[in-house]
């Protein structure tokens, strides 16, 4: 089984588990995802299956989609509602304060990532140091918010949809504009609603999956793994050249047709079949092999 499930994580769960439990539903060995989600996130993973593993790295990973609710007026050490409470401050703040400074935070920023996060100081998790009461100095890191819109406001709860860069925080974005505003504030919800060039519209949860398995329709919503390279260009070679770049071999440029450039290109046999993923260096007059499909 090769392909891509985009799975609907559930809410207090961490993407491995969620991951392990997809295995052992369609009882397949190797899996992998992208983009791990905090237990408390929800929505958009995309996992990879059996051979479609290698081409996980190739997976766009520029933009990213997410709906939060933010509350205002309190204060975490995890900069959500998860934490512990650090400080509860009266509210004085209109739907338009918001949304301007909301509107500030568009474009590129720099951002503290915070304690509680993945990244890795010196080997070590920073959740893992934070857990422990330690706090380091973290750089702050450039990040681009391509949009942030307001969608909906219920008292001093907050809910809005940005679109941003990798690496983004939306609690340190929560937790800037609580600064910002002066009351201070904490994430509540987040779902992820696109991620490698996926939406939440072809997200399916756990138990859908689970329920298409009894069905027998699980291959209705695997999703080919030529669907998420579509980003990059494509070539199409001949009987000859299909050969020798299904083994490794590398094919000169003078003898393609109809390719230019550098990067990633998707390289298809004469009968339309997805090979692989080859490359073109810069400098380089050979398309070179970087992934080949594993039947």
């Amino acid at each position: 089984m090769n392909g891509i499930i985009v799975l609907k994580k559930g809410e207090d769960i961490t993407s491995f588990f969620a991951v392990n439990k997809l295995r052992r539903i369609i009882s397949i060995k190797k899996a992998g995802h992208t983009g791990t989600l905090d237990p408390m996130a929800t929505g958009v993973l995309p996992v990879m299956l059996g051979g479609a593993t290698r081409f996980i790295e190739l997976l766009p990973t520029a933009n990213k989609s997410y709906r939060a609710k933010i509350l205002l007026g309190k204060t975490s050490d995890t900069l959500d509602i998860t934490g512990n409470i650090l400080s509860e401050n009266e509210v004085n703040v209109t739907k338009e304060d918001f949304r301007k400074v909301l509107s500030e935070f568009v474009g590129e920023i720099k951002q503290i990532p915070p304690m509680y996060s993945a990244i890795k100081k010196d080997g070590v998790r920073l959740y893992e140091l934070a857990r422990k009461g330690i706090e380091l100095e973290r750089e702050a890191r450039t990040v681009t918010i391509f949009k942030a819109e307001l969608l909906s406001v219920i008292g001093n709860e907050y809910e809005i949809d940005v679109t941003c860069s990798a690496g983004t925080y939306i609690r340190t974005l929560s937790d800037d504009i609580g600064q910002k505003l002066g009351c201070g504030a904490v994430m509540t919800s987040l779902e992820r609603t696109s991620a490698n060039g996926f939406d939440i519209e072809c997200a399916h949860t756990l138990e859908e999956i689970e329920e298409a398995v009894k069905e027998d329709r699980l291959e209705s919503l695997i999703i080919p793994v030529e669907e998420a390279m579509r980003i990059y260009p494509s070539v199409t070679v001949s009987p000859a050249q299909a050969t020798r770049f299904k083994n490794g071999g590398q094919l000169a440029l003078e003898r393609l047709r109809n390719i230019s450039g550098t990067g990633y290109f998707r390289v298809y046999s004469p009968e339309k079949k997805f090979l692989g993923i080859g490359e073109i260096k810069e400098g380089s007059e050979e398309l070179s092999v970087k992934k080949l499909v594993v039947d």
